[in-house]
């Protein structure tokens, strides 16, 4: 049976605009499934509907065989981290942790007692007489995590918990949350509109746009196998090319008047026009094994990242440019710009969208 279940869910506000529509989710209990969206698709909504914040116009929530869908906020068994921490700056680090409890009138001994293996639990042992504006950013987060798990309640939500970090402690941060979670084998909602944070901590991810749902997967499923254009474009880096459909039945493709193939029957008319899909990490310089697939460019320009290359490809006609993604290292051989060359690819790593799908594509990349 569910833990936490979504069902129906839909929030129209005062004037007409529908925020969230046929929103509908099951999640297991100690799941960790994040909503991954650009701005305005309607997952902070859906994330307040939960803490009963904001009441849904249709739908019901249930925790634990419960319908909560009516229920204010402080009769939820629910626990919430803001993007801007919500500490209160007048009390301690302490005084933070346990308010929680103080309201639910907990005796003081159990107070120090809870709050106590919180800021164990946080790494800051040393900071329970601390005031927050003595604090870093993430240290204030660690306290407002804290205070949120503190009255040990069913179901965690944050609400893009780590966007006003700097990088470096949002990547630490990230992984002390998700060890957390796992160690208190906590139901948790994380929204974010960072594809690489919800990559990284997620059992699943529900993917939005608009107020809809486009895809619920698993990290690996939702990158490597998106179910509509929005999701192939919002997650991860992806190349889309021109193509027309030579033989539809067959798979075959033009790309820029070079042929390839789909691994399977293409969803679109002989002579139609549609999109390829491809990542740059799959792609590889040169002609590849027996059964990969290639196109044939010319090098655009040759981008040093790090760790990572990134060669860009003009092709042929109207088709486009691809970026090929490769490893540095001090032996790579960058070929020159203007100079030809081959990218070869396997078939399945083919994804083909059709003329609406492209029009989604581009939907997508103006939200980002």
């Amino acid at each position: 049976m569910s833990y936490l279940t979504l069902t129906g869910i839909k929030k129209r506000f005062p004037g007409g605009t529908v925020a969230v529509q046929d929103f509908n989710l099951s999640m297991e209990q100690g799941e960790f499934v994040s909503f991954l969206g650009p701005s305005g698709c309607g997952k902070t909504t859906t994330l307040r509907m939960i803490a009963g914040f904001e009441q849904p116009t249709a739908g019901t929530v249930v925790l634990d065989g419960a319908d909560i869908t009516d229920k204010p906020p402080n009769r939820r068994n629910v626990g919430m981290v803001f993007q801007s921490y919500a500490l209160f700056p007048n009390m301690t680090v302490a005084a933070n942790i346990g308010f929680g409890l103080k309201v639910r009138r907990r005796d003081k001994a159990f107070i120090a007692a809870r709050t106590t293996e919180l800021l164990d639990l946080i790494g800051l042992p040393d900071k329970a007489d601390r005031y927050p504006w003595q604090m870093s950013g993430g240290q204030q987060q660690r306290v407002a995590l804290a205070r949120a798990l503190a009255f040990e309640p069913q179901v965690l939500l944050l609400d893009e918990p780590l966007s006003a970090l700097d990088a470096k402690i949002r990547i630490s941060l990230r992984a002390e949350i998700r060890a957390i979670q796992r160690k208190l084998g906590i139901t948790t909602v994380y929204v974010t509109h960072d594809q690489e944070e919800a990559l990284s901590l997620s059992d699943r991810i529900v993917v939005m746009s608009e107020g809809w749902i486009e895809q619920i997967g698993t990290p690996f499923d939702i990158y490597n196998f998106p179910k509509t254009p929005f999701v192939a474009r919002f997650v991860g880096t992806l190349n889309v090319l021109n193509a027309r459909v030579v033989d539809a039945t067959a798979g075959r493709l033009d790309v820029g008047g070079q042929e390839i193939r789909a691994t399977g029957a293409v969803d679109a008319p002989t002579g139609s026009s549609v999109s390829v899909a491809l990542r740059p990490e799959i792609l590889a310089m040169g002609d590849g094994g027996p059964d990969d697939l290639r196109l044939r460019g010319t090098i655009e320009e040759v981008t040093f990242l790090g760790a990572v290359v990134r060669i860009r490809v003009k092709l042929p006609g109207d088709a486009g440019v691809a970026s090929v993604d490769t490893f540095n290292n001090p032996h790579l051989a960058v070929p020159a710009r203007d100079s030809a060359v081959t990218f070869s690819f396997p078939a399945e790593a083919c994804l083909v969208l059709d003329v609406a799908g492209r029009d989604a594509v581009a939907a997508a990349a103006t939200a980002i």
